[in-house]
């Protein structure tokens, strides 16, 4: 791998070389200086080379002797640009300045990156100035893997279930803070009349008709504490639960998302697939065509062989334009699910396969289903918050016991106060509430039935997604084999077709013919490898297994 990195300061142009220059990286470098050699002042940054071979140390040779400057960092590559240019030519950094065992570990960090050869020239023939600030530069190429871990990452749907569920973690917290006991602190500073007729309730004679003004200072804590309230201790339980639905929510959007990339990753490699095939339709429909035209001037063909061959040319070719504007349309479907960059181009390194596995139990399926799809989790942790609600409501009947209290400075001024306080135990009974907790109590348990209700639905369409995930995977399965074998044989009938028009036995009305079943027979392979496929991640998917199999 090599990065090469144009900068332009104060009329210089400096080249930085990262990686190894060595076989067809020099041609890369070699480009990106030649795009340049109109530059005045002109130099090459050797100090993130890893290595030089014998071609890099001829094209270093040959930049030196064109005016460019080599800048060289550590002991080997100085000893290279010191051999090229001689010690007055370089510019070096130091061999001294770091430590001996500095670049062997920046050489195992920077080969330890390395996933693909590809060489990065970082203007190129453009301009920065035609570029957006932040535009994304090459090629983004995905495994499905990378693909099913990008999502998890950036797609939106599933960053929204994460902050939904930590929402509900602190709802639980709130509900948690109203067990323990509450503090604050306050001061106050007061001025203070007081009418003494509106406080007695008549005027008394002799006396003013009011008192003040007079100072009341104050300052000091508040505190309080609920000894025993089972209906906050059940809230909190509620809460608990709640929070944990929101996390079995969350996981289940994250299963969710995974199909769909999957789904849309499997799609994409479809149209990937059927352009291939469309390729290679038109490049046999352009041999036939090119053989009917060569056998018409020889005089053993016909004019018509010739047209009906060009016909079926034009049909494949405008196959081909059709198959190119799917797979284009999927791949902006894919970088949407991704939330990338719009400008960012991106293309798929796998390819559609067929990898055989034994047809599962239905039963196990449907036990493995109940156990780990996160949906019914979080249906039964909603019954479970439902029913501590209901006990909140009934328990709401029960005395509460809890304790309060202050103590304060307090005086006419800061100076002249005393220490004050207050402290009590204060046990509350509700004997009338107008219906209120009968109210609440009917409304927990109207909760837990239909709750109930949507378990019992939810059972039934897990057991349907498992059963029809089956029924689907083992289809596809027998169609991939019946599909391989119609392609072979199609094949075998346009060797055979053809062999028979180039001798004359036979006009091309059979060529023509073979290459349609040729092209059925390559849609319907393409068709069920992808119905394979998307079987799998459905059964994947039925059983709340995507993350397990598909993010790693």
């Amino acid at each position: 791998m090599l990065r090469i990195t144009t900068e332009k300061k104060r009329g210089k142009t400096t080249l930085s070389v990262e990686g190894k220059l060595a076989g067809p990286w020099v041609a890369a470098l070699e480009q990106c200086w030649r795009e340049r050699t109109a530059e005045e002042k002109f130099s090459v940054d050797l100090c993130g080379v890893s290595f030089i071979d014998a071609a890099g140390k001829a094209l270093l040779k040959e930049i030196h002797q064109q005016g460019g400057k080599l800048i060289a960092e550590g002991c080997l590559n100085q000893a290279i640009v010191e051999e090229i240019a001689g010690p007055e030519g370089t510019h070096k950094t130091g061999c001294g300045g770091r430590k001996k065992g500095s670049h062997i570990i920046f050489y195992l960090a920077f080969f330890s990156l390395l996933v693909t050869p590809a060489a990065l020239c970082a203007q190129g023939t453009t301009k920065p100035s035609d570029l957006p600030a932040n535009a994304p530069t090459g090629v983004l190429r995905l495994t499905l893997d990378q693909a099913v871990s990008l999502a998890l990452k950036q797609n939106t749907t599933a960053q929204i279930a994460v902050l939904t569920a930590a929402e509900s973690v602190q709802d639980r917290n709130t509900a948690r803070a109203a067990l323990l006991p509450q503090g604050s602190l306050s001061v106050s500073d007061n001025v203070e009349r007081i009418n003494l007729a509106a406080f007695l309730g008549k005027p008394i004679p002799g006396f003013s008709e009011h008192i003040g003004p007079f100072q009341v200072f104050s300052a000091g804590p508040t505190f309080s504490a609920p000894v025993f309230d089972l209906t906050l201790f059940r809230r909190y339980q509620a809460a608990r639960e709640t929070a944990n639905a929101s996390k079995a929510d969350s996981l289940s959007a994250r299963e969710q998302v995974i199909l769909l990339v999957v789904s849309q990753y499997i799609g994409t490699l479809r149209a990937v697939a059927s352009v291939q095939a469309s390729q290679s339709r038109v490049e046999l429909a352009q041999a036939l065509y090119d053989q009917a035209a060569d056998l018409q001037k020889e005089g053993v063909g016909t004019g018509i062989d010739t047209l009906r061959a060009n016909v079926e040319l034009q049909n494949e070719k405008q196959t081909l334009l059709q198959a190119e504007d799917d797979r284009e349309t999927s791949l902006y479907g894919l970088s949407r699910l991704l939330n990338l960059d719009p400008r960012q181009s991106i293309e798929l390194a796998d390819s559609l396969g067929f990898f055989d596995t034994p047809q599962p139990d239905v039963i196990w399926s449907i036990d493995s289903a109940l156990k780990e799809r996160q949906e019914w989790k979080s249906l039964q942790e909603q019954i479970k918050s439902a029913g501590l609600e209901k006990k909140a409501s009934q328990e709401s009947r029960l005395p509460k016991l809890d304790f309060n209290g202050n103590w304060a400075y307090e005086g006419a001024s800061g100076t002249s106060g005393i220490p004050t306080y207050n402290y009590g135990a204060n046990v509350s009974v509700p004997i009338f509430t107008g219906g209120r907790i009968h109210a609440e109590i009917v409304k927990a348990d109207l909760e837990i039935r239909k709750l109930e209700q949507q378990r019992d639905d939810l059972r039934n369409q897990i057991a349907l997604d498992v059963k029809t995930a089956l029924i689907n995977l083992d289809s596809a399965r027998n169609q991939v084999q019946v599909a391989n074998l119609g392609v072979q044989l199609s094949k075998e009938e346009v060797d055979q077709a053809r062999d028979r028009f180039k001798a004359g036995v036979a006009n091309n009305i059979e060529v023509i013919q073979a290459q349609d079943s040729l092209a059925r027979a390559n849609d319907n392979q393409i068709a069920a490898l992808y119905r394979f496929n998307q079987a799998r991640a459905d059964y994947a998917r039925s059983i709340g297994q995507m993350e397990k199999i598909y993010s790693k």
